[in-house]
């Protein structure tokens, strides 16, 4: 069980736990093997003086880019810069970033396939030569210039890796894919998290939690605050595997982490279509859902756990989702 910590006295204290993030490598779980690699090419990267190669983090979404970005800099000793895809719209608007970028500076990029073309292309020349190719005037008089950048890191994070090109993608010198966590990991991350939250959380609370947590640390950090909140308005001392039953039961979420949309769509396909197949866009009219959320939101976890198929006539439901939704209704 993990203990309250002490009252917190100075605002950056405050500011350190109230921030859930991974501070350190130590403090990373989950995801050794990328964790290794990363951390020979930093030690090799530092030792010869040289900025870290291009890196291409790609998976689903809340395991951790982001994090190991910051935690990449930090262990370099040297500053991030971070944008998003859509947020670079025109060629101006990453050469205002690029070129303010220190030697040895990171700059991240979140959902970094939704670049347009021309930004895209614009970073071949500043990844390869470290260079910005700038065009100076409109017309005839128009004339292009190249200007010297510093040697920086590119950290690009996606959950779409194939919409990438394939020259941008070969252009990054270190290329990872994060996997989901197991449930131990879950568990140690919401035990040093509830640490810093000043909750009490019994190991049963922790495996609770981590069931239904979709293998993703952003869901179960998610679960843990909000198993706090109903342990607060209850008044209870500490978060047990009942508490977590009965707070997330009121949730709806129950223990493979499924909510009401997943339950909505296996139980259309089970009880109206008789286990399928459904065309994408009937589920879509039913559930008065668009098709894009059904297909990027709500599917893929239902598939990874083998309770969905996608086939050519349709999408079907397994045994597997029929006997959990059967349990679940008992």
């Amino acid at each position: 069980m993990t203990q309250a910590p002490s009252q917190l006295q100075t605002p950056e204290e405050v500011e350190l736990f109230s921030n859930l993030r991974a501070q350190t490598w130590a403090e990373f779980y989950g995801q050794d093997t990328v964790k290794k690699s990363l951390t020979i090419a930093i030690e090799a990267a530092r030792n010869r003086a040289e900025p870290l190669d291009h890196l291409l983090l790609y998976g689903p979404p809340g395991l951790g880019k982001t994090t190991l970005c910051h935690l990449i800099a930090s262990e370099l000793n040297v500053q991030t810069k971070i944008t998003s895809g859509t947020a670079l719209t025109k060629v101006g608007d990453l050469a205002a970033i690029i070129t303010n970028l220190n030697p040895g500076d990171i700059l991240f990029i979140d959902e970094i396939h939704r670049l347009p073309k021309a930004v895209e292309e614009t970073l071949y020349p500043a990844m390869e030569d470290y260079a910005l190719d700038v065009v100076i005037g409109k017309g005839p008089t128009a004339r292009s210039i190249r200007l010297d950048l510093p040697k920086f890191t590119l950290v690009g994070a996606t959950t779409k890796f194939g919409l990438l090109s394939g020259p941008f993608r070969d252009r990054f010198g270190i290329i990872h894919r994060l996997s989901y966590y197991k449930s131990l990991a879950l568990q140690t991350i919401l035990m040093r998290s509830a640490e810093k939250l000043h909750v009490r959380l019994r190991e049963s609370g922790a495996i609770a939690i981590a069931q239904r947590s979709r293998g993703t640390p952003r869901i179960a950090l998610k679960l843990l605050k909000r198993v706090r909140d109903y342990l607060e308005v209850h008044n209870q001392t500490e978060i047990s595997g009942e508490l977590v039953q009965k707070a997330l039961d009121l949730f709806e979420i129950d223990q493979l982490g499924l909510d009401d949309s997943d339950r909505r769509l296996i139980e259309l396909i089970i009880g109206k279509h008789q286990g399928g197949p459904v065309g994408l866009s009937t589920l879509a009219a039913a559930l008065n859902e668009d098709t894009v959320t059904i297909e990027e939101v709500i599917e893929p976890y239902l598939m990874q756990i083998g309770f969905l198929k996608r086939t050519t006539q349709g999408r079907m439901t397994t045994e597997a989702a029929k006997k959990h939704l059967n349990n679940s209704n008992a």
